[in-house]
């Protein structure tokens, strides 16, 4: 089968994509969207024997009206049918929208209408309502809708109102080589610390609470100029995946009070890594991690302090979290989309 598939190299879809990609039996092209790949993940790619198609097109949630996003739609579908493609795994369900002449799956890895569920809440802004209609759109559009897990596909077919509730594919992580290292007697966070759905006020609140420190790795800065500056927090602004790997090996508390998580692979990474885990208690961390993991509800500045203490005099729920992390492979993944594309397919082929 030969598959194009649409990633972007700034977020978590680059790295979802590229695994899958690899453990996938099937020709991949992966057609880049936004900002091209740097030298690292040109590498990495190389390596993983997957090709890459820069196209210059912009991403959904970095444009400002409809009409880029409809318009690279159409360019990913010429894509498509140049390159011969029997199947389009979008990443971007809102570029499901376009004309294909071959099966859509459209993966929601996460999007602005239930992000704003529930960050927010309410109506979204009438200046941004547009992506979240052609979000909707596209999922309607799409031959096989999937989400990373079971709670967030129901978060998505509520949102959306879809007579059929997305698929789940949990993701899947190769673990990332670690160094020797000194154990390090605190707490861990690695995210989108400006994002509010992070709820980085919250571990804020919590660090302040603590005798140990709580280390904040992830920019403080958003693309479109949202900011956070942390007061407790030791936050070290983005590092690179060696320094990353240096801590995980540290085996610290690693702690997430996010009140929206599609999936979280910085959870993974941890658990991969042995790490305790304290995290909010959402439906997703708990489809995950259920008995893997310490538990706080969503904005208990308090309760994540506690949990984060208990965890510090009790490392022992880190072999865990490595052992549940052993289930979300590249593999596994791989295998339950390649039966979605499959299925997709032979639909489309039996329609015909």
């Amino acid at each position: 089968m030969r598959v194009l598939m649409t990633t972007d190299a700034v977020g978590g879809v680059w790295q979802y994509a590229l695994e899958l990609a690899a453990a996938l039996e099937a020709e991949v092209v992966l057609a880049v969207l936004g900002p091209a790949p740097d030298a690292d993940q040109r590498a990495a790619a190389q390596a993983a024997g997957v090709r890459l198609v820069d196209t210059g097109l912009p991403l959904d949630w970095l444009s400002d009206s409809p009409a880029p996003v409809l318009a690279a739609g159409e360019a990913v579908a010429r894509l498509a049918r140049d390159m011969g493609a029997d199947l389009v795994h979008l990443n971007a369900p809102a570029l499901a929208v376009a004309r294909y002449d071959m099966p859509v799956v459209a993966v929601n890895h996460g999007c602005l209408g239930t992000w704003w569920d529930a960050a927010r809440g309410g109506a979204v802004d009438p200046a941004l309502a547009w992506l979240p209609d052609l979000v909707g759109q596209g999922l309607r559009a799409a031959d096989r809708v999937v989400a990373p897990t079971r709670a967030y596909a129901e978060a998505v077919a509520r949102r959306y109102g879809l007579p059929v509730t997305p698929l789940a594919v949990h993701n899947g992580r190769t673990p990332m080589p670690l160094p020797d290292a000194q154990p390090f007697h605190g707490a861990l966070t690695i995210g989108r610390l400006w994002d509010e759905a992070k709820d980085t006020a919250t571990l804020d609140a919590a660090a302040a609470l603590l005798d140990a420190p709580l280390v904040a790795i992830g920019a403080t800065r958003a693309p479109h100029g949202a900011t956070v500056a942390p007061a407790h927090l030791q936050a070290t602004g983005p590092l690179p995946p060696e320094i990353i790997a240096h801590w995980l090996a540290r085996r610290p508390v690693f702690v997430s009070a996010a009140r929206f998580e599609p999936f979280g692979l910085a959870v993974l990474e941890a658990a991969q890594a042995g790490c305790p885990l304290v995290l909010s208690d959402i439906p997703t961390f708990r489809e995950l991690w259920e008995g893997a993991a310490r538990f706080v509800a969503p904005g208990d500045a308090q309760g994540f302090a506690d949990a984060i203490a208990a965890a510090l005099a009790d490392p022992a729920p880190g072999e865990a979290a490595r052992q549940r992390a052993a289930l979300y492979t590249p593999a596994a993944m791989a295998a339950r989309m390649a039966g979605i594309h499959r299925d997709a397919l032979s639909t489309r082929t039996q329609a015909a």
